[in-house]
């Protein structure tokens, strides 16, 4: 008799990293994060999903004046100015998971 077996340790997802900015679009903070946080993105796969906490009101009160945050599944990674070194450790995460 033979028996299949399946990997326990699944490949790594194919499907690209997400972050979400929040932020408001009169912001000039919220820009500056947007633009700080494009050049660390390219070639990455990774995408930027920008949120305007002014359209829900609960996304409004829960963040009001404390914008930019960037946050990446579900961890606030940095608030008012972009942490570079966090953003490049998530990418390099996903960079040594896939190299398995």
């Amino acid at each position: 008799m033979t028996y299949a077996t399946r990997a326990t340790n699944p490949a790594p997802s194919s499907a690209p990293l997400v972050f979400t900015l929040y932020g408001r679009a009169w912001c000039h903070l919220c820009d500056d994060m947007r633009a700080a946080l494009e050049p660390l993105l390219m070639g990455s796969g990774a995408r930027v999903d920008v949120i305007d906490i002014d359209t829900d009101p609960a996304l409004e009160a829960r963040y009001n004046e404390a914008v930019p945050v960037l946050m990446y599944e579900g961890a606030e990674l940095c608030r008012y100015h972009l942490d570079a070194t966090r953003v490049r450790a998530v990418l390099a995460t996903r960079a040594d998971a896939s190299a398995r």
